[in-house]
């Protein structure tokens, strides 16, 4: 039997975040608030973003421009000035929010610890084909993701002497769902890839996505032009540049097994050839790949979410796993895409 006796090996004790019904904008510091690293009013502030559907990308306790970005597109669907700072305005309109609790401590079970892992993950993909999937390395890493943040962040929030089995009590930023409560015609391994990532089962529909190269955000939008969703992430490269247009989604492909096709891939090694690679978080279009009407192009996840934004990709959009599930909720056959430098 595996072991899964993992142990966070650096942290800080928990430090318990004050609630407070009229927010203070997050801009001051003090010992009281702070992990190694993680100012805990700016990981309250993601975490409540990412609720809303503003997704500040990986839950981290710091600033950067994927939070501007996040808060740029919550003060656009409340019609504020777009500061990308959490100023007077945006503090009172997040006031109704606010109570909600940073982090969350959770006792682990087996259930939550269970795999299959498998690590190490080859590089070359014809290795990566012979694997029975590509999953989670290691129940640290499954945990960082079904939490929306990294290994890292989840040893800064806890002490050296938790350990990662049944019973332990971890501390989490508080991303859990309000429903769980998907469409029972969904797949069952689909369920349980959006149970596994705290996805909420209530998502708002789509009319339209906006995918802007400029400022590596997509931007979803209702059938009356409201901004109801924001993501961060990765548009193309100098060698495979977003192809700017007006395209729509044709399906979804969940849990997708991932066909490398290396004259598709201007990086691909001489010798290297076809190969079918395995589902899993892991693989290189992660947990789902929203086929575009654009051939060869589509929205999908990825194995490394602390990228998003910072990295280049083949031409597709990349998001990290959790808001690409999330987004797939939203999405139809035809939901119209529209692709803009």
């Amino acid at each position: 039997m595996r072991r899964l006796l993992t142990l966070l090996a650096i942290g800080v004790a928990a430090v318990a975040t004050a609630q407070s019904p009229t927010p203070q904008s997050p801009t001051s510091q003090s010992p009281t608030s702070q992990s190694p690293g993680i100012d805990r009013e700016l990981l309250k502030m993601q975490v409540v973003l990412d609720r809303l559907g503003f997704s500040p990308g990986v839950i981290d306790g710091r600033p950067g421009m994927s939070l501007t970005a996040a808060i740029k597109g919550f003060q656009q669907s409340r019609d504020l000035p777009e500061t990308g700072k959490p100023d007077a305005a945006t503090m009172q309109a997040l006031a109704p929010y606010w109570g909600t609790e940073a982090t969350k401590v959770l006792t682990l079970n087996a259930r939550v610890l269970a795999g299959p892992y498998v690590n190490p993950i080859p590089k070359d993909e014809d290795q990566q084909a012979r694997l029975p999937g590509l999953y989670y390395r290691s129940p640290l890493e499954k945990l960082a993701e079904m939490f929306h943040t990294t290994p890292q962040v989840l040893v800064a929030l806890n002490s050296p002497q938790t350990w990662l089995r049944p019973g332990s009590k971890v501390e989490f930023p508080n991303v859990l769902p309000s429903s769980r409560a998907y469409d029972s015609k969904l797949r069952d391994d689909w369920r349980a890839t959006l149970n596994g990532l705290n996805v909420d089962a209530v998502q708002p529909q789509a009319a339209k996505i906006v995918v802007d190269k400029s400022d590596k955000v997509l931007r979803v939008y209702d059938d009356g032009g409201k901004l109801v969703a924001q993501f961060g992430v990765t548009t193309g490269s100098e060698h495979d540049p977003l192809p700017l247009g007006n395209w729509k989604i044709n399906g979804a492909d969940y849990n997708p097994k991932f066909h490398f096709n290396p004259d598709l891939f201007w990086d691909a090694k001489k010798d290297d050839e076809k190969a079918m690679l395995p589902p899993g978080p892991n693989g290189p279009v992660g947990v789902v790949w929203l086929d575009l009407s654009k051939p060869h192009y589509g929205i999908h996840g990825t194995p490394n979410p602390e990228l998003i934004g910072r990295s280049e990709s083949h031409g597709c959009v990349r998001l990290t796993n959790w808001n690409a599930a999330r987004l797939a909720m939203m999405v139809k056959p035809g939901t119209p895409v529209v692709f803009q430098a």
